[in-house]
């Protein structure tokens, strides 16, 4: 394969990895639609820590002054717990966010659990279902995205602003609570672990979907997940680069994975800023359609090639 080709090849999978990373469209079911599409049974592990650091840098970027902020919250509750000086009714807005954030990935441990009967780790059924021969689940899956992202809309306008007192200090407007409790954190970590299994199952959709669920504020809830998404993709990489053949990588290949790093990087940051300006203008239609119409048509490629025994290829 010449350097051309793999370089459109990696630019278009980081295109679609920062697009859909963010947006509730689920990142690993439409990389896998595309290389499913395109021939390609395996983006290989590299493209997939590195497209994972483009997003990452993406979120890191547009969320730095919020991450500051954490950062020295962080440092200053260590210090109350250590001096006794903490107590839970007295937290900020800062130091409650980071509390719920440990919290809601609490629920991502259990994807260590070994499955009964097998030599598999519950992580291990995310690899399995992105298989060709598991296509089908992508397209399940992204319906299922589509009646999650619906179903949280509805909640989000039947929220009353007179039924939740407004946090001194969160600067959100709109309707619902902008702090989380345990049991809304552990309920969108939940979430969560299943979007990590299911390749097509949006987790930034999931994790707003079950916040609107529970009552949060639109936006505090979309916070929440993309800050969430920081330790989720730090955690993906790094169990993902020990098993990383890098001798195996030539020149080639590292400036078209490079060039992948680069789009996602850059399209993962406008789709930030897309996806909260279509959430405040309430244009989550879009999601709720496209996801709904995506997951129809994957799924009857699926049911096609199963009946058929044929492979359907654009390439």
């Amino acid at each position: 394969m010449s350097l051309i080709t793999m370089i459109i090849q990696d630019v278009i999978l980081g295109v679609i990895q920062g697009l859909t990373e963010f947006l509730p469209v689920s990142s690993s079911g439409h990389l896998n639609i595309a290389q499913h599409l395109m021939g390609m049974e395996d983006g290989g592990l590299f493209l997939d820590v590195m497209l994972h650091i483009g997003t990452l840098a993406a979120v890191l970027i547009f969320y730095r002054k919020l991450i500051l902020r954490l950062i020295k919250a962080f440092f200053l509750l260590i210090k109350d717990i250590f001096t006794g000086k903490f107590k839970w009714s007295k937290m900020d807005g800062d130091r409650n966010l980071i509390v719920m954030l440990v919290i809601g990935l609490i629920p991502l441990f259990l994807l260590f659990l070994p499955i009964p009967g097998t030599d598999m780790k519950v992580k291990d059924l995310a690899e399995m279902f992105g298989q060709s021969k598991y296509f089908i689940v992508v397209g399940i899956s992204l319906l299922v995205t589509s009646l999650l992202l619906f179903i949280g809309n509805k909640c989000n306008k039947r929220l009353s602003p007179k039924h939740y007192k407004k946090d001194a200090d969160s600067d959100y407007s709109g309707n619902g609570r902008s702090r989380y409790t345990v049991l809304d954190a552990i309920t969108v970590g939940i979430g969560q672990l299943f979007a990590a299994l299911f390749p097509g199952l949006s987790r930034s959709g999931t994790t707003l979907a079950v916040g609107q669920m529970r009552g949060i504020n639109k936006q505090a809830a979309l916070d929440y997940t993309f800050i969430l998404a920081i330790p989720s993709i730090i955690a993906a990489a790094v169990l993902e680069v020990k098993d990383v053949d890098f001798k195996a990588l030539s020149s080639d290949m590292i400036i078209a994975v490079l060039c992948g790093v680069i789009a996602a990087a850059v399209v993962g940051y406008l789709a930030i800023r897309l996806f909260k300006w279509l959430l405040k203008t309430d244009k989550m239609i879009v999601f709720i359609i496209y996801t709904a119409v995506a997951g129809l048509i994957v799924t009857g490629i699926s049911i096609y090639e199963m009946v058929s025994g044929s492979f359907v290829s654009f390439v």
